[in-house]
C-alpha cells in the first residue's frame, strides 16, 4: 500500500466570546437590512452561540455583505483563504495568522480636520500614516483593518481643546511620542498589546487636549457603540 503523502488537515482554532459576538452583530445588522427571515435569524444565532471553532462561524456570515470583512479575517486565521460565496466549499490552505491583506504603506496617507465636530474614520488596509487636526473636536479612528503582524502606523495629531478616540485590535503595541501642554493621552490597559499585531506610533502636539486609545470589541464602524 502506497504511503499517504497528503498534507495534514489545517489546525482548527477555537472561537472566543468576542468572535461569537462579532458574528451575532453581523447577523443583527443583516436582519435590520432585511436579508434574513425570523426562522433563519434564530437558527444562525443559535449556531453562533454554540460554535466551538472559527470555521463553524464562517458559514453563518459568508452570504451576508455585512460580514465580508469579518469573514475575510476569519478565513485568514483559519487558513481557508477568501470566501467563494454562499454555500461554497472552503478549501483549507493550512494555518495562517491574522495579517494585513495588502502591503503596509501601499495606501495613500489619511487626513482629517475636525473643528467643533468629528467623524468616524475607518483606516484602510495598507495605510502607513494618518494625520488629524482637531479644534474643540475629534474623530473616532478605527485601526482594526490596517493593523497586522509587522505593521507600523504613524498617527500624527495636532489638537487644541479636543482629541480623538482611537480603537485598536488585540496585540497592538502603542508608542507615545507626542508633545503635550496641560494635556496627555490615555492608553487603556486592555489596549496595551505586545506588538504581535503591529505597532501604532502616536505623534504630534496637544494643548489642553488628549487622545484615548481603546481595545476594540468589534471591527466595523457600526460597532463603535460596543467599544470600551
Amino acid at each position: 500500500m502506497a504511503d499517504d503523502d497528503s498534507p495534514p488537515p489545517p489546525r482548527r482554532i477555537r472561537a472566543s466570546d468576542k468572535d461569537r459576538d462579532e458574528v451575532l452583530s453581523v447577523i443583527t445588522e443583516a436582519v435590520t437590512n432585511g436579508r434574513l427571515d425570523p426562522e433563519e435569524t434564530a437558527q444562525r444565532q443559535d449556531d453562533a452561540i454554540s460554535a466551538k471553532f472559527l470555521d463553524d462561524l464562517m458559514p453563518l456570515i459568508d452570504d451576508l455583505p455585512e460580514g465580508h470583512r469579518l469573514h475575510q479575517r476569519l478565513a485568514r486565521q483559519t487558513g481557508h483563504g477568501h470566501d467563494a460565496g454562499s454555500g461554497s466549499a472552503l478549501q483549507p490552505r493550512g494555518p495562517a495568522e491574522l495579517s494585513p491583506s495588502v502591503d503596509p504603506g501601499s495606501a495613500p496617507p489619511a487626513n482629517s480636520v475636525a473643528i467643533m465636530s468629528g467623524r468616524e474614520i475607518d483606516v484602510a488596509p495598507g495605510t502607513a500614516q494618518v494625520t488629524t487636526y482637531a479644534l474643540m473636536g475629534g474623530d473616532n479612528i478605527d485601526l482594526c483593518a490596517v493593523m497586522g503582524p509587522g505593521v507600523t502606523v504613524e498617527l500624527t495629531s495636532y489638537s487644541m481643546w479636543g482629541g480623538n478616540d482611537i480603537y485598536v485590535p488585540p496585540g497592538v503595541r502603542v508608542r507615545d511620542e507626542t508633545i503635550n501642554i496641560m494635556a496627555g493621552n490615555e492608553v487603556r490597559q486592555s489596549a496595551r498589546g505586545d506588538g504581535s499585531n503591529g505597532t501604532i506610533v502616536l505623534k504630534g502636539f496637544s494643548l489642553m487636549a488628549g487622545h484615548d486609545v481603546h481595545l476594540a470589541k468589534g471591527y466595523r464602524a457600526k460597532d463603535q457603540g460596543q467599544l470600551e
